[in-house]
């Protein structure tokens, strides 16, 4: 099943503009949560060239947290699956994350922890085009900036829910956001910056705080 989800473009007071779309795709319904069973948060990890922003992943996880789902800590996971999941050695994407779950050792490791779902997030925010001019000078009558700065931002991620219990991916939830944001100047420069981040955090935190919670 997928659902889709537009927000028109806003623009709200010292903020830029933002426009964002989600889409949610439903493989299986997901089971209700024992006592005891959490949620973990796993941005895309690894030491070099791309890597899930760690704001992303914290804002994710605090809004699950918000919501009263029993969601687990990263650091706290990491720690219970040392080695697995440090930087040098976690998995890259989704399709990888599913081959390292399969590991009986793994596997065993993560019952013992309680971990019932993994939310594997998959994306980056990037800066696109700018533009403008702005200029300050100092006299006697002190400073001023006058002009005008703007640039773009566009976000793209994904969450991918896994089912500890049946080593399945439940579904995913993938998030598009773009955001212009400006630094228009009359004397003062007032940054006018667009939370692109943030709209996409939302768009998928909400969407997942439906996914996982499931009705007895």
């Amino acid at each position: 099943m997928m659902r889709r989800v537009l927000l028109l473009c806003m623009v709200v007071w010292l903020g830029g503009c933002v426009s964002s779309s989600v889409e949610q795709l439903r493989n299986a319904p997901v089971g209700v949560l024992k006592k005891g069973e959490t949620i973990v948060v796993l941005g895309r990890r690894q030491n070099f060239r791309h890597q899930t922003e760690a704001d992303f992943t914290r804002c994710v996880y605090n809004s699950l947290v918000r919501q009263k789902l029993p969601v687990k800590s990263e650091r706290k996971f990491m720690d219970e699956m040392f080695p697995w999941f440090q930087p040098r050695m976690a998995p890259r994407t989704a399709e990888a994350l599913a081959e390292r779950l399969k590991e009986p050792v793994i596997a065993d490791r993560l019952q013992q922890s309680g971990t019932r779902y993994i939310v594997w997030l998959d994306g980056v925010t990037r800066r696109g085009e700018d533009g403008g001019s702005l200029s300050c000078s100092v006299g006697a009558g002190g400073g001023a900036c006058v002009g005008l700065l703007w640039w773009e931002e566009d976000a793209e991620y994904e969450a991918v829910v896994w089912d500890m219990q049946t080593l399945k991916s439940m579904g995913k939830i993938a998030v598009e956001a773009s955001g212009t944001s400006y630094i228009p100047a009359v004397i003062v420069p007032i940054p006018l910056i667009a939370p692109t981040l943030s709209a996409a955090c939302s768009g998928v935190a909400r969407q997942l705080g439906e996914f996982l919670s499931a009705n007895p």
